[in-house]
């Protein structure tokens, strides 16, 4: 029998399952793309789509089309946050980036409603294949359990 008992961390922050982290994904436009650049941490705000088991954005030529090129391991974190109530969540993805190869760009962009934010000229298609998803969620008082 699966468990439906909550989880909770050392912080008191209830500990999210993948499947949940892959639906609150789903529920954003935009997440923050961490990799490495020039070997320092970098972090773009991208706009995306979930398609199965991996996100898809597009770009231009850049740092970010240069990480997929490279199939870099690559950070995905999206959040959602009520200031005034104290409460929210976070979820993060953990994957290889790669690029769209020219022949499944039409079926790609036919069976996902994938809208740039930025003027691109030359836009490319990139995947992030969703290896681990990882997430946490602040909850009121009431909701936690005795810990």
């Amino acid at each position: 029998m699966i468990s439906t008992a909550r989880r909770f961390d050392d912080t008191g922050l209830e500990v999210l399952s993948p499947v949940e982290c892959l639906r609150l994904l789903r529920t954003v436009p935009f997440g923050r793309l961490v990799f490495t650049e020039g070997g320092l941490p970098a972090v773009r705000l991208v706009n995306f789509f979930v398609d199965g088991d991996t996100l898809v954005y597009s770009t231009a030529s850049g740092e970010k089309l240069r990480a997929a090129q490279r199939g870099d391991v690559v950070a995905f974190e999206v959040d959602d946050v009520d200031l005034e109530r104290h409460l929210g969540w976070t979820a993060t993805a953990v994957g290889h980036l790669s690029v769209v190869p020219d022949d499944e760009r039409p079926e790609v962009l036919r069976t996902i409603p994938l809208h740039s934010w930025a003027p691109h000229s030359d836009k490319y298609l990139i995947r992030l294949g969703l290896e681990s998803l990882t997430g946490r969620r602040l909850v009121a008082w009431g909701q936690r359990h005795a810990q």
